[in-house]
């Protein structure tokens, strides 16, 4: 499957705490689980404004409808 890299604009993301982005990656787990097992996240980095994520899902549609079910932003969807 192929791999995509989502940019999602989160004003303050890097001053998250631990918690903060505990919270956030098990409901994001939450959604996956529930989709089955077409997407899956492979890893997140969080800078000042923006959290990068990198999934393998079947197409954009599957990465989009996992931003959406999760009400998580997803700006730019690129596939490298």
């Amino acid at each position: 499957m192929p791999k995509y890299i989502i940019e999602r604009d989160i004003p303050g993301a890097g001053s998250f705490t631990t918690p903060d982005l505990q919270i956030i990656s098990q409901k994001s787990c939450a959604v996956l689980s529930d989709m089955g097992q077409r997407i899956q996240w492979l890893e997140s980095y969080v800078t000042d404004d923006k959290i990068y994520c990198i999934y393998i899902a079947p197409d954009e549609a599957a990465v989009r409808a996992h931003a959406e079910q999760g009400g998580f932003p997803a700006n730019r969807i690129s596939n490298p």
